[in-house]
């Protein structure tokens, strides 16, 4: 049951870099996370996935230390679009139609109001709403380790602009927003294996409005 995977999960502090994540193991939190819900289905990001040794031991620097960059088997990059523009839309509008038997007046129709509402109000505002999306994609590739039985250590401790730089994402129109290690955890060194895991209490996290 997902309650019991999620129940497994931690953030890990410490892989073991002698495991290797296998392949069907990633592709399957990839698909997880390509089907993850965004806004109006636009997926304004896009994930590399590091496996890599030099680049990731560029990452462990431009991450303040953080020994899951080397010791995970892949490290996955989430970078959001900086900004939306009208290509960008009508690239997703050519894919929805490709998906749907070709691009209706209905489809062309959503994607013009899309283009009317987001293409122009700011960069900064459209980066940010970009950024929102690709962590719902997070949540759902956490789930989806989880299940898999994959450890994963989310991250937002890290220089995003020497990620792009390294990543070269400015080229590409993207930013980095939040990295997920993915490996084993390791027998030992880790403070956090063992400890309970602790949440808000429900009647405080938690309101019923009826």
């Amino acid at each position: 049951m997902l309650i019991d995977h999620l129940n497994w999960r931690y953030a890990t502090k410490k892989m073991n870099p002698d495991k290797s994540v296998p392949e069907d193991a990633i592709d399957a939190i990839l698909d997880a996370l390509r089907l993850a819900p965004t806004s109006s289905g636009l997926q304004p990001f896009e994930v590399l996935v590091v496996t890599d040794p030099a680049i990731r031991a560029e990452l462990k620097d431009a991450s303040y230390g953080q020994a899951q960059l080397v010791d995970a088997s892949h490290v996955l990059v989430f970078a959001a679009w900086d900004d939306y523009t009208a290509e960008r839309i009508d690239m997703v509008r050519d894919e929805t139609g490709a998906g749907r038997g070709g691009v209706t007046d209905q489809i062309r129709a959503y994607y013009e109001n899309l283009k009317s509402n987001y293409v122009g109000r700011g960069g900064d505002m459209n980066f940010e709403h970009a950024a929102r999306q690709a962590y719902i994609a997070l949540g759902v590739a956490l789930a989806a380790a989880a299940e898999q039985r994959v450890d994963a250590t989310p991250m937002e401790g890290f220089d995003p602009a020497a990620y792009d730089r390294i990543l070269g994402l400015h080229d590409k129109g993207l930013k980095s927003v939040v990295v997920l290690p993915l490996g084993y955890r390791a027998d030992a060194g880790d403070w956090l294996v063992d400890q309970p895991k602790v949440r808000r209490d429900p009647a405080i996290l938690f309101s019923r409005v009826a």
